[in-house]
């Protein structure tokens, strides 16, 4: 095999794994609001949570994707862990058809002699105005280009005849009974890790299958290996994620590690089933002893290339059976490995999903954004309960514990909108919809309204700081109208998160709500700023005082105006004109 081939072969991998992302991709923009909305409306029924998770990792061809969008599920509290475990199980059922449609249309239908020709429509299609249209463009030149990159790279593999060195080498390590087992077991493990990608991995094994480079057997330890490697994959990219992506990667990989120790335990009848029903098919059995692979075109390459197969579907489905019934401990194990931090307030304050997993397609990092920008105003909200209790405070020392509880919220809110907007930024580098950079807009300009709610938090504190500083105090009559004005900036705050949420479902119609509790803030100024000119009047009331709560009154105005901001992008950008 000379550099040519291996640069070759490298390039053919290269085009594999870009058509697949670029189906994946194209398939996830095409149907991503369905999915999403198959996912959100789970129920506590193991069933139903593997079905959704087969149904839709067959769909998109990404049980990465689907993994992703069941963390950022589990985060928001739409998805309870066990469900999220169901989930990963259908997920990984599901990933299994990538191998069928390989090893039917790439070996035994030859679809790139048409794949060319498609490229086409593809390219008609990814032109077109409109986005779905250039959504199934993409698909379509995905589709093309998977199974092009497949097609070289069944070209560029030597035939053994012409290699027999090669042929040697693999006898050699094929050649130690249970051991070449688990060498080829790590082979394969470790080949996920490198590539990335489980996928390309079961291409790479059937194509070594085909020409005949590995027996059947040493094949099959092979996809045992690429699913501890795709586990390996995910924990990863959990690792900097929260502790419900920590745990939901972790149920995952003891999913697999447990199936394939059983798979190991029963490496030889497992063997036989496969090839039991392979036979009933009409096909010679490939793990009998006396079967020999003489090509891929031939009846004994297409009984191999369908055996692998069904051993991967059936290494999935029989752990499923058997670790569905088993969720709830599973649930119980991997909180009780990773445990919830001690200091549950520093939890709060970190990002919650767009930390969770790597980022598929920038429809659902956009969600992920979306869901961090619930979060954030939810913190934010916070931040009025603190200044709502430093108002009532006369205590001094105490008084200061909430200014700087205040003080760090502000830091918080800063922190925040400079990672959601980083985050936002690497998402709008990639190929997006105009729906989707409409959005990505708008979630630009909410996060700074939000930051901006923020800091009228900490403006309140440092105006009655130098209230304190003077020594001036607010008697019961003007705590008491702070009191109404905090509550009626607190209803307007859940008008915003209520039509967040609302958006994020694609529920939002209309903010009527929204111009309703702006309007009652609105009055609610006028009318304390009116009665207290009169007071200063006709009652002689310290003017510095008045100064002191005025300025309240108008930040607490101000956190109005910076809410009516967030809904009004909402209606600009997620309501359906």
């Amino acid at each position: 095999m000379d550099f040519f081939q291996i640069f070759t072969l490298l390039g053919a991998l290269g085009m594999f794994l870009y058509g697949m992302n670029l189906m994946s991709s194209g398939l996830q923009k095409a149907a991503g609001d369905r999915l999403r909305g198959l996912l959100s409306v789970m129920t506590s029924n193991p069933l139903k949570g593997v079905l959704t998770g087969l149904g839709i990792t067959s769909i998109i061809q990404s049980s990465s994707a689907t993994t992703v969008m069941v963390v950022s599920f589990v985060n928001a509290g739409l998805l309870t862990l066990a469900q999220a475990i169901g989930v990963i199980m259908g997920a990984n059922i599901g990933t299994t058809v990538t191998a069928w449609l390989v090893a039917w249309l790439g070996f035994k239908a030859d679809i790139s002699i048409l794949a060319v020709p498609l490229m086409l429509f593809g390219f008609l299609f990814s032109n077109s105005k409109k986005n779905q249209r250039q959504n199934i463009g993409e698909l379509i030149v995905g589709f093309c280009l998977l199974f092009l990159g497949l097609s070289f790279m069944k070209e560029s593999v030597p035939d053994l005849n012409e290699t027999p060195e090669v042929l040697d080498f693999v006898k050699t390590w094929s050649g130690h009974g249970f051991g070449s087992v688990l060498i080829f077991l790590a082979f394969g493990t470790v080949l996920t890790l490198v590539l990335q990608s489980s996928s390309a991995t079961m291409a790479i094994t059937l194509i070594m299958l085909s020409m005949g480079w590995i027996p059947f057997n040493m094949a099959c330890a092979m996809v045992l290996g690429e699913n501890i490697g795709t586990t390996i994959t995910a924990n990863i990219a959990a690792s900097v994620g929260n502790t419900q992506a920590k745990r939901a990667a972790l149920s995952h990989t003891i999913f697999n590690v447990f199936g394939v120790i059983w798979a190991l335990v029963f490496f030889k009848p497992f063997l036989m089933l496969v090839g039991g029903i392979i036979e009933c098919f009409g096909l010679p059995n490939p793990s009998a002893g006396g079967f020999v692979l003489s090509g891929p075109n031939t009846v004994e390459g297409t009984a191999a290339l369908y055996g692998l197969s069904m051993l991967h579907t059936l290494f999935n489905t029989i752990n499923t059976l058997i670790l569905v019934w088993f969720i709830k401990y599973i649930e119980k194990a991997v909180v009780w490995i990773i445990k919830a931090p001690k200091n549950q307030e520093s939890e709060v304050f970190r990002l919650k999903y767009i930390s969770a997993g790597p980022l598929a397609t920038p429809e659902l990092a956009t969600e992920q954004a979306f869901l961090e920008i619930i979060h954030f105003a939810q913190i934010s909200r916070k931040g009025l309960g603190y200044a709502k209790e430093a108002i009532k405070e006369t205590d001094l020392d105490k008084f200061e514990e909430l200014r700087q509880k205040l003080v760090k919220y502000e830091e918080i809110s800063d922190r925040i909108e400079y990672e959601i907007a980083a985050f936002l930024n690497a998402v709008s580098v990639g190929d997006i919809s105009a729906e989707t950079s409409a959005r990505i807009k708008a979630m630009y300009k909410i996060i700074g309204e939000l930051e901006s709610l923020g800091d009228s938090g900490e403006s309140i504190s440092r105006i009655l700081s130098r209230r304190n500083l003077h020594k001036k105090h607010f008697d019961e009559a003007t705590i008491s109208k702070l009191m109404g004005m905090v509550d009626e900036v607190d209803n307007s705050y859940n008008v915003m998160i209520a039509n967040l949420e609302a958006a994020h479902k694609g529920n939002l119609e209309e903010i009527s709500n929204a111009y309703n509790a702006e309007d009652r803030i609105n009055q609610m100024r006028n009318n304390l700023r009116d009665a207290e000119i009169e007071e200063i009047d006709n009652n002689g009331k310290n003017y510095q005082t008045s100064v002191y709560y005025m300025d309240v009154v108008s930040e607490l105005e101000k956190m109005g105006d910076f809410m009516i901001n967030v809904s009004q992008n909402l209606e600009r950008a997620f309501v359906q004109k």
